[in-house]
C-alpha cells in the first residue's frame, strides 16, 4: 500500500515538473529563408503573430555571413566585410543545398561570384567552400549557422528560449535538398515542426485574414511570386469543406495546391549580375586606369552592390547615377542609368516572366477565365516591365493586397502556432502537392524472362502529407527495388537538368525466404510483400516499414448466450500454442484514410486490392454479422470460421544515391565546429557588454561628483578615493586594459559599484525624504479628521468601541511624534553621514497607521443597525429578511449575514430542483463543433473584437486581427498561454 502511495505521489511530482517546464520556451517562430533576405516571425504569449527585429530594429536581415580576423559577423555586417574582402563573405548559399560539383546551379553560381574557391566533396557527393588552408565550410554548416542567429532575434524579440519552428522553403526542393536544410536546422539546435513551401505559407497568410470570404464554392487565385533568385506562380483554391475530428464533424476552410510552375534561375538577382557587368563595361571604356575591374575582385564586389542599390531606385524613377568613390586605382566612377537601359540589358528575361502562368495552368487543367485574382508576391514584382509583362499575359488587374515581403513568414508562424502544443488556432486546412513523379522500379522473373516494372508511387500534384503501399505478390526470394523521379518530361530541359540526380534510393529486402517457410505450414495464404511508404509534412519520402502479410482462418467458438465471443483470447492462444516457432508479429492495420495503395499489376500480380487493404474491417464485419441475437433460451455452441491477419517485419536495407547529409564523424565535426563559434560569439559579446558597462561607469561617476546633490553627499576623503579610482580604471582601459577578457571589466566594476554603493545610497534618500515626509504628514491629516468625524457621529458608539477610538487616537500622536523627531534630527546630521532613518522607514511607519485607519473604515462599511426590540414576531422576521438581502453602498465590502433556520425563506419547487444541479461538477467535453454565430471562449475572431477571462478571470483585450488562440487545457494535461 505504501509503495502505491510512493508511485502515485511521484507521478504526481513527475506530471507537477512537466507542467511547470512546458510553461517555459511555449513561444514558436518561423523562419522565411529566401535566397537574399530572411524574416522570421514569432507566436509567443501576449505576443500573437509579429515579426522580430534584428539587431538593427529592421524587419529583415540579409542572409549573408563573413568571417574576417577571428571574428564572425552576419547580415548588413557581413555585407559591409563583402565590400572589402569578397572571399570572405558567403551569400546566396541556400541555392547551392544537396548538390554536386558538376550541377548546373553550382556552375552558374562559380560563373557570377568567381573569387569563391568552391571544391568537391567525393564522399558525399556535394561541394564544399575552401574558407583558408585549414578551414572549410560546407553549405549547410553556413546556413546553419544563419539559422542560429535568426533563433536569437526570435528569442530576443519572445524574451524566452525558443526551440521550435518551421522553415519556408521552394516548392521544387527535390528530396536531397529537403534533407539538407533539416540537417542545417538540426545543427542550429531547432527542431523543424514542418518544411512548408513558400507558396504554401503565402496562400495560407492570404486565406486566414479572409476566412468570412471563404465558402463551399472554389475561388480560384494565382500568386506570382519574383524573388531573388527564382520565379514560381501557383494556383490555389479556398473552399470550406467538412472533416471529421475526434467524431465531430466541422465545417473549415482549405487551400489546397493545384497548380505550379517555376523558373529556377529567374529573379532579381539576374537582373543585379548584367546591371552589374554593363557598369564594368562602361568603366572600362572610360580608360582610367590601364587595369580592368574584371580582375578584381573588391571592384566588382562594389559595383555588384551599387547594381542593386540602383536597380530598386529604377524601379521607381526613370534614370538614376550609379557612382563609386575610388572604385580601381583610387578612380572614382560615375555614369547615368536609365530604366530603359535596364529594360534592355534584361529583355530576353522579361520575355520568360509568362511561363511559369503558363505551367502552373496547365498543371491544374484550369484557364485564366475562372482564376479571380493574381496576387503579386517578391520584392522582384516591383520592376515595372515584369508587372507590364504579367498584364498582357493574364488580362487582369493585378493585387497588390499583401505584404510582399513578410507574407510567407506570417503564414509559417500561423503554422508553426497549429503545429506547437501550446496553442490553439483556428483551423485552415492546407493541402500541398507533390511537383516531381516518383516510382518505383523492381525485376520481376516471367517464365525464365526478367522484365522490368515500374510502377508509380506518387503521381504528379498527388497531395501530401499521405502514405502509400506497394505490394510485391511474386517475390519468394531476396529482392532489391529503386525509388527514382519519373515523367518529368513536362520541365523544360534546363529545369530538369536543375533537378540533379533522379535515382533517389535502393532498397534491399531480405529474410523473405525464411518467413514464407515459418508460417508455410500453419494454413495461411500469404498477400504479399508490403512495403509503407510515407510522404511527411516536409515533403519528404521515407520508407516506414516492410512486412510479409498472410491471412489465416481460424475457428472460434462462441459463449453461451449472453456473451461475446473472445477471438482475441482465441488468437493468443494459438499463437502461445506454436513452441518452436517464434510468433508472428500481430499488428495493427493503419487508418486508410491517409494510406494509397499502388498496383502492381492489374492481374493480381502484387495488386493492393480494396479487399486487400482493410482485411480487418471485413473480419470486425464478419464477426459482427455471426453474432447470435440476445435470446432467453441456451444454444449450443457454434464453432464459426474467422479470418485472421498475421504480419511478419521484413528486414530492408536502404542506400541512398545522390548528394548525401552529414553523418557520423563528420556530422559530430560540424557541429562542434558550429559550437565553438557560437560560443566564441557569446564571450565576444559579454566582453563587450562588460567593457562598455565599466566606461559607462566610470564616466557617469567622475560626472555625478561634480553635481551638488552628489558632492555634498560625500565627504572630502570619499570623494577623493572615488575620483582617484575612477582615474586609474580609465587610464588602465586606454592603456593595458582594452584587451582584456570579460571576467576582468566585470571584476574591476565590482570594486568600482563597492566604493560608490553607499554614495548613491545617500543620494536617493536626501532626494526621496521629502516626498515621503510629506506623506505622512497628509496621512497624519486624513487621519485626525476622520477620527474627529467619527466622534461627531451620534451612532458611533455603537460602531466602535471605546479601546478601538483610543487605539487610533495614539497611533496618530505616535506617528506624529515620531515625525517631529526626525525631522529636527536631520536637520543637525551633515548629508555625508551615513542615513539614520531611511525612506522605508518611514513607509512602515505610516503603514501601521494606514491599518488602523482601514480597520475602522471598514468596520463602518459593513455595520448594519440592530432590530428593534418592540417590534411584534412578524415585523422580526420582515426585518431580518431586510437585513440579510440589505444592499451595501458602492465601494464598500458585503458582510455576512447569518440567516438562523426559523429565517429562512422557504423554497419552491422550482427552486429545490435548481438546487440539485448546484455544486455538481461536470465534466468538461471536448467539442469540435462549432455553433452557428457562435465562437469558443477564448478565440479571437477576425475583423471583431472580443473578450475573454483568463484563469484569474481577469478579463483581457484581444487583439483584433490575429487569429491565433490559445489551446484548451482538458484535464490540466498541457499548459496553456493566452494570447
Amino acid at each position: 500500500m505504501n509503495r502505491k502511495r510512493m508511485l502515485a505521489v511521484s507521478l504526481a511530482f513527475l506530471a507537477l515538473s512537466i507542467f511547470i517546464d512546458s510553461t517555459h520556451g511555449v513561444a514558436v517562430m518561423s523562419i522565411d529563408f529566401g535566397s537574399e533576405w530572411m524574416k522570421v516571425a514569432i507566436v509567443s504569449p501576449g505576443v500573437p503573430m509579429e515579426i522580430a527585429l534584428n539587431k538593427e530594429s529592421k524587419r529583415k536581415t540579409p542572409v549573408t555571413i563573413a568571417f574576417r580576423n577571428g571574428e564572425r559577423t552576419f547580415g548588413e555586417d557581413a555585407q559591409v566585410v563583402a565590400v572589402r574582402f569578397p572571399k570572405n563573405s558567403y551569400s546566396y548559399i541556400l541555392d547551392l543545398l544537396g548538390k554536386s560539383i558538376d550541377h548546373p546551379l553550382v556552375k552558374l553560381y562559380q560563373t557570377r561570384f568567381p573569387y569563391y574557391e568552391i571544391l568537391a566533396d567525393e564522399e558525399r557527393e556535394t561541394i564544399i567552400f575552401k574558407h583558408d588552408e585549414e578551414t572549410f565550410y560546407t553549405p549547410e554548416e553556413l546556413l546553419a549557422q544563419i539559422l542560429y542567429k535568426g533563433k536569437e532575434f526570435a528569442e530576443t524579440s519572445a524574451g524566452q528560449k525558443i526551440n521550435e519552428a518551421v522553415i519556408t522553403v521552394p516548392g521544387f526542393f527535390n528530396q536531397a535538398e529537403r534533407k539538407a536544410l533539416l540537417q542545417a536546422a538540426d545543427i542550429a539546435g531547432l527542431k523543424v515542426l514542418q518544411l512548408i513551401n513558400d507558396y504554401t505559407a503565402v496562400a495560407l497568410n492570404y486565406g486566414i485574414f479572409r476566412r468570412k470570404e471563404i465558402n463551399e464554392t472554389t475561388q480560384y487565385i494565382m500568386f506570382f511570386d519574383m524573388g531573388a533568385s527564382s520565379t514560381t506562380a501557383t494556383v490555389v483554391g479556398y473552399q470550406n469543406v467538412k472533416t471529421k475530428e475526434k467524431g465531430y464533424v466541422e465545417t473549415n476552410p482549405q487551400v489546397s495546391i493545384l497548380g505550379v510552375g517555376y523558373d529556377r534561375t529567374l529573379g532579381g538577382l539576374e537582373m543585379q549580375i548584367r546591371l552589374q557587368n554593363y557598369l564594368a563595361k562602361e568603366f572600362d571604356a572610360m580608360k582610367k586606369t590601364p587595369n580592368s575591374v574584371f580582375d578584381s575582385p573588391r571592384a566588382m564586389a562594389k559595383l555588384f552592390k551599387e547594381a542593386g542599390r540602383v536597380k530598386n531606385v529604377l524601379s521607381a524613377n526613370a534614370d538614376h547615377y550609379a557612382q563609386i568613390e575610388g572604385l580601381l586605382d583610387e578612380k572614382d566612377f560615375r555614369v547615368q542609368v536609365t530604366r530603359e537601359k535596364l529594360e534592355e540589358l534584361c529583355a530576353d528575361l522579361f520575355e520568360r516572366v509568362a511561363r511559369p502562368i503558363k505551367t502552373a495552368l496547365e498543371t491544374s487543367a484550369l484557364t485564366m477565365d475562372i482564376i479571380s485574382q493574381i496576387v503579386l508576391v517578391g520584392a522582384g514584382t516591383r520592376v515595372p516591365k515584369v508587372q507590364e509583362k504579367l498584364t498582357e499575359f493574364v488580362k487582369l488587374e493585378l493585387s497588390k493586397n499583401i505584404n510582399t515581403d513578410e507574407a510567407a513568414a506570417m503564414g509559417a508562424v500561423y503554422k508553426a502556432a497549429d503545429l506547437s502544443q501550446g496553442f490553439k488556432v483556428k483551423k485552415f486546412i492546407t493541402k500541398d502537392a507533390v511537383l516531381f513523379p516518383i516510382q518505383i522500379v523492381f525485376d520481376r522473373t516471367v517464365d525464365g524472362a526478367t522484365k522490368r516494372v515500374r510502377r508509380m508511387l506518387f503521381n504528379r500534384m498527388n497531395a501530401y502529407p499521405q502514405k502509400k503501399i506497394i505490394t510485391f505478390n511474386k517475390h519468394t526470394d531476396d529482392f532489391e527495388f529503386s525509388v527514382n523521379y519519373a515523367e518529368l518530361e513536362y520541365l523544360p530541359a534546363d529545369e530538369m537538368a536543375a533537378v540533379g540526380n533522379t535515382s533517389l534510393s535502393i532498397i534491399s529486402l531480405s529474410g523473405i525466404a525464411d518467413a514464407l517457410s515459418k508460417h508455410a505450414n500453419e494454413g495461411t495464404e500469404s498477400k504479399g510483400i508490403k512495403a509503407h511508404f510515407a510522404m511527411d509534412d516536409s515533403g519528404v519520402l521515407n520508407l516506414a516499414n516492410v512486412e510479409l502479410v498472410f491471412e489465416k482462418t481460424v475457428v472460434a467458438a462462441e459463449e453461451e448466450e449472453g456473451t461475446f465471443s473472445k477471438l482475441g483470447s482465441t488468437i493468443s492462444k494459438l499463437f502461445a500454442g506454436s513452441d518452436d516457432k517464434e510468433p508472428a508479429e500481430k499488428v495493427e492495420e493503419p487508418s486508410k484514410e491517409d494510406i494509397k495503395p499502388v498496383h502492381e499489376d492489374p492481374d493480381q500480380l502484387g495488386v493492393q486490392k480494396e479487399a486487400d487493404a482493410k482485411p480487418q474491417n471485413q473480419n470486425e464485419t464478419q464477426t459482427t454479422e455471426n453474432k447470435p441475437s440476445n435470446k432467453t433460451e441456451k444454444i449450443e455452441k457454434e464453432k464459426k470460421p474467422s479470418l485472421v491477419t498475421l504480419k511478419e517485419p521484413i528486414p530492408s536495407t536502404e542506400v541512398r544515391l545522390g548528394p548525401k547529409t552529414l553523418e557520423g564523424p563528420k556530422l559530430a565535426e560540424s557541429t562542434k565546429k558550429i559550437e565553438a563559434l557560437n560560443h566564441h560569439d557569446l564571450e565576444r559579446t559579454r566582453r563587450e557588454r562588460a567593457l562598455n558597462s565599466l566606461e559607462a561607469f566610470v564616466i557617469d561617476a567622475q560626472q555625478k561628483l561634480q553635481l551638488p546633490e552628489y558632492s555634498e553627499a560625500t565627504a572630502p576623503e570619499e570623494s577623493e578615493k572615488i575620483l582617484a579610482a575612477c582615474s586609474t580604471i580609465s587610464d588602465w582601459l586606454y592603456e593595458d586594459g582594452y584587451d582584456a577578457d570579460a571576467d576582468t571589466y566585470e571584476q574591476k566594476l565590482a570594486e568600482l559599484k563597492g566604493l560608490t554603493n553607499d554614495l548613491y545610497a545617500r543620494v536617493f534618500e536626501h532626494k526621496e525624504r521629502p516626498e515621503a515626509l510629506k506623506g505622512m504628514v497628509s496621512m497624519i491629516h486624513g487621519s485626525t479628521t476622520f477620527l474627529e468625524k467619527v466622534a461627531n457621529v451620534t451612532s458611533s458608539s455603537e460602531i466602535f468601541t471605546q479601546v478601538e477610538l483610543e487605539t487610533l487616537q495614539k497611533t496618530i500622536n505616535e506617528t506624529q511624534e515620531w515625525h517631529d523627531k526626525i525631522v529636527k534630527e536631520l536637520a543637525d546630521i551633515p548629508l555625508y553621514e551615513p542615513v539614520k532613518y531611511t525612506v522605508r522607514d518611514i513607509a512602515n511607519k505610516m503603514a501601521i497607521l494606514d491599518r488602523e485607519v482601514k480597520y475602522l473604515v471598514n468596520k463602518a462599511k459593513i455595520w448594519r443597525p440592530k432590530p428593534k426590540e418592540e417590534e411584534p414576531a412578524k415585523n422580526k422576521t420582515t426585518d431580518n429578511s431586510d437585513e440579510a438581502t440589505a444592499e451595501v453602498p458602492d465601494g464598500s465590502e458585503t458582510a455576512e449575514v447569518p440567516v438562523t433556520a426559523d429565517e429562512a425563506p422557504v423554497k419552491t419547487k422550482e427552486e429545490e430542483e435548481e438546487d440539485k444541479d448546484d455544486g455538481v461538477v461536470e465534466e468538461e467535453q471536448n467539442s469540435n463543433v462549432e455553433s452557428k454565430g457562435e465562437t469558443d471562449d477564448g478565440s479571437i475572431e477576425i475583423g471583431s473584437e472580443k473578450h475573454s477571462q483568463n484563469e484569474t478571470g481577469e478579463t483581457l483585450q484581444l487583439p483584433e486581427p490575429d487569429p491565433v488562440k490559445t489551446k484548451d487545457k482538458p484535464n490540466q494535461e498541457e499548459p496553456h498561454q493566452e494570447l
